[in-house]
């Protein structure tokens, strides 16, 4: 009986250890009390802590190009900014100058497939490096997304929306690039940084 007793003992301090070890691990793994709190950031929004920009931020108040399309759609380009991770980030806002409710013609999607494939997009712009003669798709991401604003399929009558779009990024000896859409004139547009 004597053997049985401490072999007992063993067994339940070892089952402590595990427990505790269990306990400690947890409490490292969860930083404990508050850090359980969702962040107060999202990907999407930045609130100046010193993240990276969204494609959004950085506009300039004057337009670096205007161009008008049909049914009363103007598409003002505000900025175009290469970073160091080979891409151009193409920024502005898409605005119906027009009276009434406009349909966003599914031609500024482009013609390919796998992009149309994602809904309502402006995945049908390039940007045409002249210096080089070579012209640049809106990249996509692993599952065939265009790296655009996408989703929007109609504006009201004064309505505007910011929109990006990024590009592989030209060699940093070509700062004038024509940016193209379809259905719309084409513009020059100056790439900085």
């Amino acid at each position: 009986m004597s053997m049985r007793f401490p072999a007992k003992a063993r067994s339940g301090l070892v089952a402590l250890a595990v427990v505790a070890g269990l306990a400690l691990g947890t409490t490292a793994c969860g930083g404990g009390g508050d850090d359980d709190k969702k962040p107060q950031t999202s990907p999407s929004v930045s609130h100046g802590n010193g993240s990276k920009p969204d494609p959004q931020e950085g506009q300039s108040e004057e337009p670096i190009a205007e161009l008008k399309g049909p049914n009363g759609l103007l598409l003002q380009i505000t900025s175009a900014v290469r970073d160091s991770g080979g891409f151009v980030t193409v920024n502005g806002a898409l605005k119906n100058d027009s009276g009434t409710m406009t349909t966003i013609p599914s031609a500024l999607s482009g013609n390919e497939t796998e992009i149309m494939n994602n809904g309502r997009s402006l995945g049908g712009a390039t940007l045409v490096d002249s210096q080089s003669k070579k012209r640049y798709y809106v990249l996509r991401d692993t599952e065939g997304r265009p790296l655009t604003t996408t989703g929007f399929s109609t504006l009201k009558a004064g309505e505007s929306i910011d929109v990006f779009l990024q590009f592989p990024s030209p060699p940093t000896t070509s700062s004038d690039v024509t940016f193209q859409l379809p259905l719309f004139p084409s513009a020059v547009i100056k790439i900085s940084g």
